[in-house]
């Protein structure tokens, strides 16, 4: 059985990931979070996003400092806006964020499973500029 690309580019992707999001992924694995399934670098559409849980279809990005430059940014936008228009709620953290405030992260996670009506987390430029 052949693998797709994005298949065999996810699993890539699993072995090799950043310090940031192996601390994420140590308070998202095993139905830690509210008991809630997350998976990681997962393809969803012609895309892989770092955490995924289903039932929620709640996508949860982790970005570096790349990802301020105009070109990402632009790029993430329209990335983010394709997962939304498939039903999928997208949210992103800067790696400083897990950083510095680990548990912060995760209760904007639980807070946004727990919430009946998903909250809207600060768009990308406004985090931007609490740095």
């Amino acid at each position: 059985m052949k693998l797709k690309p994005l298949t065999i580019k996810a699993k890539r992707l699993r072995q090799r990931q950043t310090p940031q999001e192996v601390k994420l992924w140590s308070r998202l694995k095993n139905r830690q979070c509210s008991g809630y399934k997350f998976r990681r670098q997962v393809h969803l559409g012609k895309y892989i996003v770092d955490f995924y849980c289903p039932e929620k279809k709640f996508i949860v990005e982790v970005d570096g400092g790349q990802h301020s430059h105009e070109r990402f940014s632009k790029r993430d936008s329209f990335r983010s806006n394709y997962l939304k228009n498939q039903g999928c709620k997208v949210i992103r953290f800067w790696n400083n964020d897990i950083d510095s405030n680990l548990e912060g992260v995760y209760q904007v996670i639980l807070d946004f499973l727990s919430s009946p009506s998903p909250l809207s987390p600060l768009p990308r430029e406004e985090r931007r500029n609490e740095r």
